[in-house]
């Protein structure tokens, strides 16, 4: 009976659990399709700035020039680099936290191969966990971001590292994050935000020679006035889109975490049921057979 009763108590105990990972996975299902929407509406404009800025750096030539463009070299190069990590607050989420800081951690390793200090700026809780684990100094931490970043608080770190990156603090700005491709698929990914070398007069020429279409702009104000507004927002809504796509990827993993976790406590509650069973009927033929004895016995 003892047994049986160790078994029940087990059953309880797992039904429990199953009732907190279920309404957990609903709970990231609904915050998953909340941010997939703002995730998916902020990429075509961002993309389509990015475009917009190319043709503008492809309408003034070779003689583009601009703070958010430069190309470190051998004089001017500080050798020192930022890096950015996108954490979450929260565990429970799977492999999330333990690619993107396995991405950072391989980063950090090749860039101080390569002669280069590290100023590590980091997102999120378990981030901050990690990186104070192995004793990896953290030169600020932002724990302001929860589940919907706001652009507000991103424009601020991005104007931040801009301030650093046109005063030469740093070389470049990185950002180390898991990339939103779809709902079956995320990658880690350690993506350039400083400088914006992919808006470049040069890829602008080249993306125009694949095509051999050269299309004329008249712009008003100047090209160059345009432009000197549209690189600073080109990065605000670059490092907006990588905050939104590792929130979405969150809310990802730890849906499918979950589900996970509800899909084994089914199959723990049929297997402790299936025992409970079977210790059950062995108690019943063990007194149906004391049973028989005591009246053979008797009648004996």
């Amino acid at each position: 009976m003892a047994k049986a009763r160790a078994i029940v108590k087990r059953r309880k105990a797992v039904r429990n659990i199953r009732k907190i990972t279920k309404t957990m996975q609903m709970i990231a299902t609904a915050k998953f399709q909340k941010s997939l929407k703002r995730a998916v509406a902020t990429k075509p404009y961002t993309k389509k700035v990015r475009e917009l800025v190319a043709e503008l750096a492809s309408s003034l030539g070779e003689s583009v020039e601009h703070p958010l463009l430069r190309q470190p070299n051998a004089a001017t190069a500080s050798h020192r680099i930022a890096l950015i990590v996108l954490s979450s607050n929260r565990g429970l989420a799977g492999a999330y936290n333990g690619s993107v800081l396995r991405a950072a951690k391989s980063f950090f390793a090749q860039q101080e191969a390569a002669g280069n200090k590290i100023d590590l700026f980091v997102s999120g809780k378990k981030g901050v966990s990690f990186f104070n684990f192995q004793k990896r100094p953290i030169t600020k931490r932002y724990d302001q971001f929860g589940d919907l970043p706001a652009f507000a608080e991103v424009e601020r770190v991005a104007n931040e590292f801009m301030k650093a990156f046109i005063d030469g603090q740093y070389d470049a700005v990185y950002v180390a994050y898991m990339n939103f491709i779809s709902a079956g698929l995320q990658k880690p990914e350690v993506a350039t935000l400083l400088p914006l070398s992919s808006v470049s007069a040069t890829d602008a020429a080249a993306k125009q020679g694949r095509f051999k279409v050269a299309t004329v702009y008249d712009f008003y104000p100047s090209a160059k006035e345009l432009l000197d507004e549209l690189l600073p927002q080109t990065v605000k809504a670059q490092l907006f889109q990588f905050f939104l796509d590792a929130t979405t990827s969150e809310n990802v993993a730890r849906m499918i975490a979950m589900k996970s976790a509800t899909d084994n406590a089914d199959k723990m509650v049929k297997s402790l049921t299936m025992e409970y069973n079977r210790a059950r009927q062995s108690q019943i033929t063990t007194e149906l057979s004391e049973i028989m004895g005591g009246v053979e016995a008797m009648n004996g």
